[in-house]
């Protein structure tokens, strides 16, 4: 295994390695940290002593729990409250898709059903049906629907949430689970206001007269209770984000990079915490397999070496959401040309070969430009092979083509 940093005497090398690492994790908040406060110590002391083998072990056992963790959310809520819709919003799934969790006028949801992440199948939402339908009454509505299996549950309603409502949620808090309530179709709540006041609406006080209404009706129930109010047709609205922020918050640390990763789309916010997330992971992988103690002179990248790099590039596209069958399903939707899509974007053609610039130099360009701002890794003093950069390259290039092609879908082009 080759050395991460550069040394003098090995107890120097090692508490700067030491150092280093907590140096680059310090730059996050809890909340966007892929690994536990706990798993950071425990590297770090593994480099105090120069136990670098150890090191590499504890990396490795907290990225395979990242990769093989699962998260189950449940949602629940009453017929026409709009479960399905936020399920498949959440999911990035349209209602016509072939996997999409059926949306009616009518119950459509007469048992839990499992809804899997179409690029993160370890990501389950469950569609349960609503508390006190003829085969789920409240009394034993928790051990009907296993609720021992879910991550956090999402109480839906289109109105104000009832009677069951809040006796399921102090159910839940009971048995020590997360749950939050979700106002849906608040969109369509400003949309009859205004058409019914159209000289005196003013959407902001709509919306605080909504939220203030959902809590008024828990208060003697619930404490604190916190609303989110959402639309199902436009998430980049209103409190999703909001929630979202909320939500990866309360999941521990590998659970909760699975969940940043699976959100769709919605904001640049959302966007950059993925950014962020994926490169973190991008240092551990690195460091666990081990570094050379130099930068690079040069980049000389073969065959073998571009075709992995094409397969990791494939991969954050469909991350992103920039990969050829989102960019169709995209173009559909804002009536464009998908060549148009393409030529606002650069990771199609990041690693064309039939440049003036060669895909090693390019590498070398961005690690230095890199370097010259001091930012992530480098700028803490980490080091690792050349296709790492080459990853980090790779990723912030699909994460700003992510951002501009939310641009074109949010500016009506």
């Amino acid at each position: 295994m080759g050395q991460w940093f550069s040394r003098t005497s090995d107890d120097t090398h090692h508490q700067d390695s030491a150092f280093s690492f907590n140096k680059y994790f310090k730059n996050f908040k809890v909340e966007n940290k892929i690994i536990s406060q706990n798993t950071i110590s425990l590297i770090e002391s593994y480099l105090q002593k120069g136990d670098i083998q150890g090191a590499a072990s504890a990396i490795s056992g907290a990225l395979r729990e990242i990769d093989n963790a699962p998260l189950d959310l449940a949602v629940t809520g009453e017929s026409g409250a709009g479960k399905s819709s936020f399920i498949n919003a959440l999911r990035g799934v349209g209602h016509e898709g072939k996997d999409a969790a059926p949306v009616g006028v009518v119950e459509t949801t007469m048992e839990r059903t499992a809804y899997k992440h179409p690029n993160f199948p370890n990501v389950r939402i469950w569609d349960l049906p609503g508390i006190g339908s003829p085969n789920f009454q409240p009394k034993d509505y928790l051990e009907k629907v296993k609720f021992r299996e879910y991550d956090f549950f999402i109480i839906v309603s289109a109105t104000r949430f009832k009677k069951n409502d809040l006796d399921l949620a102090k159910a839940i808090k009971i048995m020590k689970k997360n749950f939050y309530f979700v106002r849906t179709k608040v969109d369509s709540d400003l949309q009859n206001e205004e058409l019914s006041k159209p000289t005196t609406f003013d959407r902001e006080k709509v919306l605080r007269q909504i939220q203030e209404d959902c809590v008024r009706n828990m208060k003697n129930n619930i404490d604190e209770p916190e609303v989110f109010l959402i639309s199902n047709n436009n998430l980049s609205e209103y409190d999703f984000p909001i929630m979202m922020d909320t939500l990866i918050k309360d999941l521990p640390a590998q659970k909760r990079h699975l969940f940043m990763l699976s959100l769709p789309n919605v904001t640049e916010a959302a966007i950059e915490r993925k950014r962020v997330a994926q490169q973190q992971y991008i240092w551990l992988d690195a460091l666990r397999a081990g570094a050379p103690a130099i930068m690079p002179l040069q980049i000389i990248i073969n065959n073998n070496t571009m075709e992995k790099l094409q397969k990791i590039l494939n991969n954050y596209q469909v991350l992103f959401g920039v990969d050829e069958p989102s960019l169709k399903a995209l173009a559909k939707h804002l009536r464009v040309p998908v060549e148009r899509l393409k030529d606002s974007i650069k990771s199609p053609t990041l690693l064309e070969t039939e440049k003036e610039e060669t895909a090693g130099e390019m590498f070398m360009r961005y690690l230095k430009n890199v370097l010259i701002n001091g930012g992530g890794p480098l700028g803490a003093g980490l080091y690792c092979q050349e296709i790492y950069y080459m990853q980090l390259l790779m990723l912030d290039t699909v994460a700003d083509d992510a951002k501009v092609l939310l641009k074109e879908t949010y500016s009506g082009k």
